[in-house]
């Protein structure tokens, strides 16, 4: 196993992170399914809240399928140009099946001592509780009115808003492995937030009360796309220290 320590993982990384670019416009050349399906591999490993994975990655492959997913994509060139499109779906009920899975995979397995099965049983039984009986929607009105007077309790998991974007906040750990295994693979993504979650959930029947987060085009850049100068913030704005 590569020593973590070794200053070539962190100037691979450093190359892979920072040839990672929004990419609009893709050429003709199609992803090999196995490379797809290679950083798909890495992006399920993405860590998540309780290790309950709250989301789906569909993998539209199907060129009709694909076709209308970009329409409702609002016709964005990214989607309409790309290899191939990933929907990221996440639903709570997701993380409740997860739940009942890893239990199992808990109880059966000779990995984990006494001690250690008690305590993901614990963790398992409150996550369990919380999105079974806290996304009732009495709860929505409760936390928005305490969240009026402290902000940051607003992104509780309570109520039928708040255990959706917990779900969502999840999905989105795995988006960005995606984003930056394929970036590792010389895949080119896009995320895309502007487009019509009803249409794709009805193209992809998607379950009720699943959210869609992103879609992420894949692909190739073309020789036109828009490829400037790179700007952030200034570090010293968003990295603050106590």
């Amino acid at each position: 196993m590569n020593n973590p320590k070794d200053p070539l993982n962190w100037a691979l990384f450093q190359l892979m992170n920072r040839q990672r670019r929004a990419i609009r416009d893709f050429n003709e050349l199609q992803v090999a399914d196995e490379d797809v399906s290679a950083v798909l591999t890495e992006a399920v490993l993405a860590p998540s809240s309780g290790n309950l994975q709250p989301y789906q990655l569909h993998w539209v492959r199907n060129l009709e399928m694909k076709q209308q997913v970009a329409l409702a994509c609002n016709g964005q060139k990214a989607a309409k140009t790309a290899s191939t499109l990933i929907v990221v779906a996440a639903n709570p009920a997701f993380a409740l099946k997860t739940a009942s899975e890893q239990r199992a995979y808990i109880d059966g397995s000779d990995a984990f001592g006494q001690k250690s099965k008690v305590y993901y049983h614990k963790q398992l039984t409150m996550f369990e509780r919380i999105l079974k009986f806290g996304s009732f929607f009495i709860w929505t009105p409760l936390v928005s009115v305490a969240a009026f007077f402290s902000p940051v309790l607003s992104l509780l998991p309570l109520g039928h808003l708040g255990s959706k974007h917990w779900a969502a906040r999840n999905a989105v750990f795995a988006a960005q492995t995606l984003m930056l295994a394929a970036a590792a693979k010389g895949i080119d993504s896009c995320p895309m937030e502007g487009f019509s979650a009803a249409k794709i959930a009805k193209l992809l029947e998607l379950p009720q009360g699943t959210v869609i987060p992103l879609v992420i085009a894949l692909g190739y850049r073309s020789a036109e796309a828009r490829v400037e100068a790179q700007w952030r913030r200034a570090e010293a704005d968003l990295v603050i220290q106590h």
